[in-house]
C-alpha cells in the first residue's frame, strides 16, 4: 500500500504514526529496563527445594503470616522531626510513616505526602524463618532510648531499638540524618535466619505513563525493573549496589550492604514487587526515603543517582538531565531552563532538521515532473521506478531525506520526554505567573492550546503533496488530537514541545524563503534567456 504514496506522503504518514505510536505505546506499556541475567536467579513460586531464610519469608505457604504482621495494631515508638520530613518508628521497630513537610510535594488532594504505603511490608520490618519465633516477634514491642528527636539541617541522631524475645535479643541501631538517609545496624544475640524488608513504594499522585514498582541495581551497572502488576515468580540477586521501591518521584532505598548479601524480589497478591534482604547476625547497611532529587542523592552517595530511572533511553536522558540542571543554575527557574535546553537541542539537531526540510522542498519542486514520469510509465512499474530514481538523483533530492532525520531524533525526543516526566525537581516549580507547578497540567490549558496552534501553523507551512483528500483531512486533524492529549500532560513537557514547535516554524520559514528566492532567481534567469533569444 505504501508504494502508492509519494515519498513526501510517506514522510508525513511516518511522522503521524510515530507520534501515535509514541503516545499509545508509552500509555499502555511504560518503558522498563531489561532484566539482568548475570547475577539473577529466578525461581518459580511453586517450585520445591531447600528453603533459605528469604524463601521462607515470602513463600506461598506462609503468606497468611505476613498478612498477620501487616494487620497488627502498633503505636508510635519514636518520632524524628527534621526540616524536610517527619519520620515515625512504630512499636515493631519499623519505619511506619515519613511525611514530607514542603507543600510542593502535596498530593492532588492537598494533603501532605506520606511516603510509607498503608499496606504491605514496611521498611526495617524483620521476618524470621522460624515461624514460632516470628509469631512471638509480631506481638512483642520494641523499647527505645529516645521517643522524640529533632534534627538540625546538618544534624544527626542515633536511635537504639531493642526487642527481647525468648532466648533472643534484637537490637537496631539507627542513625538518622536531616537529608533523609540513615545508617542501620541490626544485631542478634544469637544466630537466627531472617529477612529484612524494604517496604512498598508510596502512592501519592496518579502516575502518568511512568514505571512504578521495584528496582535492583547490581553487578556491572545492571538495572532490573519490576513493574507493579507484572511480577512473576522469585528473583534472587547478589552483588547488589542498591534496591529500591519507587514511583514517579519518590523512592525507598536500601544500599551500602555487603556484596554477598542476597536480595530477593517476589510478588505479592497483586503481582507487585516485594523486596527484602537476607540478614546476618551483625548486619549493616544504609537507607534513604524521600524524593529522587539528583543533587540530594548524589551528595549522600553517588551510587544513589542510579535510582533515578529514565527508561530505555537512560544513556541519553542522563546527560540531558545534567544539562537541564546546569541551565537551572544559570536561569534560576526550571521553565526557562527547559526553554534553554530546547534551544541547545535545536542547535545540536539543526543540520539534521535542515537537511530534512531541504529534501522535502526539493521533492515538492520536482513533484509535477515525478507525476509526469509516473503517468508515462504507469504500465511498466520497473521502468517507472528507475525513471523516478533518476529524477531524484538528477535534482539532488533524497526520498528518505525527511525520514532519516526524524528517525535519528526519536531517541533524543524520548529521552527528553522521560526526563521532564520523571524529574521531581519540577514539582512546585513556577513559570510565567499562571504556571505554579511544571510537574502538573496547565490549569488554564494555555500551553496545550498554544502547542496545538503552533503545530497547526507548522503543518501549514511545511511542504506537502497529498493526492488523497482523506489522508490530508486526517493529517490536518492531528494538531487537534494532540492538543487534547496534552491537556493532561505536565506543563514542563508541553512547554518543551511548544518552544520546539516555534523553532521548527522559524527554521521551516527560512528554508521556504531560501527556496522561494531560488525559484524567483531561476524565473528571472529564464525570462532573461527568452529576452536574449528575441533580441
Amino acid at each position: 500500500m505504501l508504494e502508492k504514496f509519494t515519498p513526501n506522503q510517506r514522510l508525513l504518514v511516518a511522522v503521524a504514526l510515530s507520534f501515535v505510536f509514541f503516545i499509545g505505546y508509552t500509555t499502555l506499556f511504560p518503558p522498563q529496563a531489561p532484566n539482568s541475567e548475570n547475577n539473577t536467579t529466578e525461581v518459580s513460586s511453586e517450585s520445591n527445594g531447600v528453603a533459605s531464610a528469604s524463601t521462607v519469608a515470602q513463600s506461598e505457604s506462609n503468606a497468611s503470616s505476613v498478612s498477620d504482621i501487616k494487620t497488627v495494631t502498633t503505636d508510635t515508638l519514636t518520632t524524628i522531626t527534621a526540616k524536610e520530613f517527619t519520620l515515625k518508628i512504630d512499636t515493631l521497630g519499623r519505619i511506619s510513616s515519613v511525611i514530607l513537610s514542603d507543600a510542593k510535594h502535596n498530593g492532588t488532594d492537598g494533603k501532605l505526602s506520606e511516603l510509607i504505603a498503608g499496606t504491605g511490608a514496611k521498611p526495617l520490618q524483620i521476618r524470621f524463618a522460624d515461624e514460632a519465633l516470628n509469631d512471638v516477634a509480631a506481638k512483642t514491642a520494641y523499647t527505645t532510648n529516645m521517643t522524640n528527636i529533632t534534627l538540625g539541617e546538618q544534624g544527626k541522631a542515633t536511635l537504639v531499638l531493642s526487642q527481647n524475645l525468648p532466648e533472643l535479643t534484637v537490637t537496631k541501631t539507627l542513625t538518622f540524618y536531616a537529608d533523609g538517609h540513615y545508617d542501620a545496624k541490626v544485631s542478634l544475640s544469637n544466630e537466627k535466619r531472617y529477612s529484612l524488608y524494604l517496604g512498598q513504594h508510596p502512592e501519592i499522585i496518579e502516575q502518568m505513563m511512568t514505571v512504578v514498582g521495584g528496582m535492583v541495581y547490581s553487578g556491572d551497572n545492571l538495572t532490573t525493573i519490576f513493574e507493579d502488576g507484572d511480577v512473576e515468580g522469585r528473583s534472587i540477586f547478589s552483588d547488589v549496589h542498591l534496591v529500591s521501591a519507587f514511583d514517579q518521584y519518590y523512592a525507598t532505598i536500601f544500599y551500602g550492604f555487603d556484596k554477598a548479601t542476597q536480595v530477593t524480589v517476589e510478588r505479592d497478591v497483586n503481582n507487585n514487587p516485594v523486596s527484602f534482604l537476607e540478614g546476618t547476625t551483625n548486619f549493616g547497611f544504609n537507607g534513604y526515603i524521600g524524593p529522587k532529587e539528583y543533587k540530594t542523592l548524589e551528595s549522600i552517595n553517588p551510587v544513589l543517582v542510579n535510582a533515578i530511572e529514565f527508561g530505555w533511553f537512560t544513556f541519553v536522558a542522563t546527560p540531558i538531565f545534567k544539562v537541564l540542571m546546569w541551565l537551572h543554575g544559570i536561569f534560576g527557574n526550571w521553565g526557562w531552563a527547559i526553554i534553554g535546553l530546547t534551544i541547545l537541542i535545536r542547535i545540536f539537531l539543526y543540520p539534521l532538521t535542515h537537511k530534512g526540510m531541504v529534501s522535502m522542498q526539493k521533492i515538492k519542486d520536482i513533484a509535477p515532473r515525478i507525476k509526469e514520469v509516473q503517468e508515462k510509465y504507469k504500465g511498466d512499474p520497473a521502468r517507472m521506478n528507475a525513471a523516478v530514481m533518476e529524477m531524484y538523483k538528477k535534482h539532488g533530492a533524497n526520498p528518505l531525506g525527511g525520514c532519516l532525520p526524524l528517525i535519528l531524533q526519536i531517541p533524543v525526543f524520548f529521552a527528553i520526554y522521560r526526563v521532564l516526566l520523571n524529574a521531581v525537581e519540577l514539582q512546585g516549580a513556577p513559570w510565567m505567573g499562571w504556571i505554579t507547578d511544571l510537574s502538573r497540567m496547565d490549569p488554564y490549558f494555555i500551553l496545550p492550546i498554544l502547542m496545538g496552534a503552533t503545530m497547526y501553523y507548522q503543518q501549514k507551512i511545511t511542504p506537502s503533496n497529498f493526492t488523497d483528500p482523506l489522508q490530508e483531512k486526517i493529517f490536518k486533524f492531528l494538531p487537534v488530537i494532540f492538543t487534547f492529549f496534552f491537556f493532561t500532560f505536565p506543563a514542563g513537557l508541553v512547554l518543551y514541545w511548544f518552544v520546539n514547535n516555534l523553532f521548527s516554524i522559524a527554521q521551516q520559514y527560512l528554508v521556504n524563503k531560501q527556496f522561494e528566492a531560488a525559484r524567483a532567481a531561476r524565473h528571472e534567469s529564464h525570462l532573461a534567456e527568452k529576452h536574449h533569444e528575441k533580441d
